[in-house]
């Protein structure tokens, strides 16, 4: 290689390493600086937990603002040692490489609204990105995450601090893809719903689940596996379908943007208390 090409290659590599610094200090440019740790652990049977679960959408793509990152003294979540933490977002530190914005805080804020004041929220999350719902039902490593064995191993850090009251659940842009994966997915839904109620103690354990977004490049598919996620919940009271039809994305056809997130979270709490109540 002559030194003009060398020197020609040695600059597009420091512009696209700059690029792609830029475009991590911009995802990160809220995340929050100082954990803040709770002096009193509240008592559990005043904490309810709630565990998030699914793939990317769930985890959390979302454009993380300070708003985001104002902690409530009655929201926690966990840190990677599984100690109980003022919750901030990102929650989500499975992925630390791609996490943003998910629906987690706002789901807790909302439920504020709708629950007595003595009673704390814990959120912990299980979600990875790109995860099928097969490799969730044969708890296989995926992105150095054992989907299901974690989500065990969540439960029990769960039993330490509270009851666990629900389970959020937003998947199946990664089961769109075949037709075959399609018309397995209502009974899969089944077949993972019962691992994890069974894994919580509690077969009546409320499951919420969102629907994909309407603004997939493979629009087509992705609805069919919402209509699949519809069919299942006719078979199950204890769980509720969430609309997302009206989110945007951040730009990416495949992620909801920041506002459909923080919406997203608040309909998940509206959904809980739908079941609770009845009404």
């Amino acid at each position: 290689m002559d030194s003009c090409k060398f020197f020609l290659l040695i600059f597009f590599l420091s512009v696209f390493i700059a690029g792609e610094a830029r475009t991590n200090d911009d995802r990160t440019k809220y995340f929050p600086k100082v954990v803040k740790i709770p002096e009193n652990i509240p008592n559990k049977e005043d904490v309810w937990v709630f565990i998030l679960a699914g793939q990317s959408n769930m985890a959390g793509r979302g454009f993380v603002e300070p708003q985001d990152t104002i902690p409530n003294k009655r929201i926690y979540s966990i840190n990677k040692n599984g100690e109980l933490i003022f919750a901030k977002e990102p929650l989500n530190f499975n992925e630390p490489n791609m996490a943003g914005l998910d629906c987690g805080l706002s789901f807790g804020k909302e439920l504020l609204n709708h629950i007595p004041d003595s009673i704390s929220v814990l959120l912990i999350h299980t979600a990875v990105g790109g995860s099928s719902i097969n490799q969730w039902i044969n708890d296989s490593t995926f992105r150095n995450v054992t989907l299901l064995s974690n989500f065990r191993e969540k439960v029990k850090t769960a039993r330490n601090y509270g009851m666990i009251k629900g389970i959020l659940w937003h998947q199946g842009e990664s089961d769109a893809t075949t037709s075959e994966n399609i018309e397995l997915y209502q009974s899969r839904l089944n077949i993972l719903f019962g691992k994890f109620r069974q894994a919580a103690g509690d077969q009546f354990l409320p499951i919420l689940i969102g629907e994909l977004g309407s603004f997939s490049e493979n629009n087509d598919n992705w609805q069919s596996i919402n209509r699949q996620i519809y069919k299942y919940a006719k078979t199950d009271i204890n769980s509720l379908v969430i609309s997302t039809q009206d989110f945007d994305h951040k730009g990416d056809a495949v992620h909801f943007n920041s506002e459909g997130q923080r919406e997203m979270g608040k309909r998940f709490a509206e959904a809980f208390v739908k079941l609770q109540t009845g009404n």
